[in-house]
């Protein structure tokens, strides 16, 4: 039988609870999860790539399972089908992720009708979670502890900090 290999792509600028509540019942859906880790041209970052690879690795780490963590920069289904993934699996938090989720779904198909797309819904209570308004709360001395892990809360201080900002305490 062959090995089931899922991507769970994004940008984890930063990684949220909700990104991790993504991942842990994803990987249960495959043999092994590769996370790929990638830049939106249409976003301004908080942390660098390499930043983000290196807070998603150790936050995974923890996981017992078989989960990868890969940075890319190239289309989606290029990537995927470099990683011998058979499934892209998607989180949903509400209508609006899914209409961009559909569509995005739908080009994918015309580029690699190989490779299929898993929805899954986010927590409830996670759903209102998105990075960039866990940056936006911390750019403006809020707190994001609800959102994030301690380590992670950790990073984003130590980056507000760094631009001179009042981070969240």
């Amino acid at each position: 039988m062959t090995e089931r290999i899922g991507i769970y792509p994004g940008t984890f600028d930063p990684i949220t609870l909700g990104h991790m509540d993504i991942i842990e019942r994803g990987a249960k859906l495959v043999d092994r999860l590769i996370i790929g880790v990638t830049t939106n041209i249409a976003k301004s970052p908080m942390f660098s790539d390499e930043e983000r690879i290196e807070i998603v690795r150790r936050e995974v780490d923890a996981l017992d399972r078989d989960i990868k963590v890969v940075g890319f920069n190239s289309l989606l289904m290029d990537f995927a089908e470099a990683q011998n993934a058979s499934v892209i699996i998607r989180g949903i938090r509400g209508v609006t992720d899914f209409e961009y989720e559909y569509q995005l779904t739908g080009m994918n198909r015309q580029l690699n009708d190989r490779i299929e797309t898993i929805f899954l819904m986010a927590d409830v209570a996670l759903q209102p979670i998105a990075s960039r308004l866990v940056k936006e709360i911390a750019l403006y001395g809020g707190d994001i502890s609800k959102f994030v892990t301690p380590a992670i809360r950790a990073d984003v201080i130590a980056k507000v900090d760094g631009l001179g900002r009042k981070g969240s305490r």
